[in-house]
């Protein structure tokens, strides 16, 4: 093969010095690509449960999350020094690479339409889960396990007991 004074980009790159590459009007980058695309970012479920848990919270209407059983356990838990509260508590998620899938089990206050509840809840979720996440929610199921009588106790209220 006989030089014909042409370089390939590579050999001109691995030859130049970063001033003169500079010089030419650019900066060279490190790496291949756009930096966005280095790499691969993965969201656990429990990240996307607490998304949704705080948006169905946000929710007017919405009275609690989860069944009796979780409520009662989760009530007990949080009288416990130094605990928090469970915001994901009533909410399963399924994440895969592009999507997810959200159950919620819902308590809401007598008097609201629970059609309409569910229609705010689905949306506020959908949201918020695709707005902080990028991830695509395909569904998001909603049980509605209770209703919040005006006379009922609030079995969250804390203990007048220390």
């Amino acid at each position: 093969m006989t030089d014909t004074g042409e370089r390939t980009t590579s050999q001109t790159l691995a030859k130049e010095s970063p001033a003169e590459a500079a010089g030419k009007g650019g900066e060279r980058r490190r790496g291949g690509g756009d930096p966005a695309t280095r790499g691969r970012t993965s969201i656990a479920d429990g990240v996307v449960e607490k998304i949704a848990g705080l948006a169905a919270r946000d929710v007017v209407g919405v009275h609690a999350m989860g069944g009796g059983l979780a409520r009662t356990f989760g009530a007990v838990r949080d009288r416990v020094p130094g605990s928090s509260k469970s915001v994901s508590r009533g909410v399963k998620a399924e994440v895969g690479e592009v999507q997810t899938a959200l159950d919620l089990e819902i308590v809401v206050d007598y008097g609201v339409s629970i059609a309409d509840v569910a229609q705010d809840v689905r949306e506020n979720v959908i949201a918020a889960v695709e707005r902080m996440t990028s991830l695509e929610v395909v569904e998001v199921n909603i049980a509605v396990s209770d209703v919040k009588l005006p006379d009922d106790e609030d079995d969250e209220q804390p203990s007048r007991l220390q």
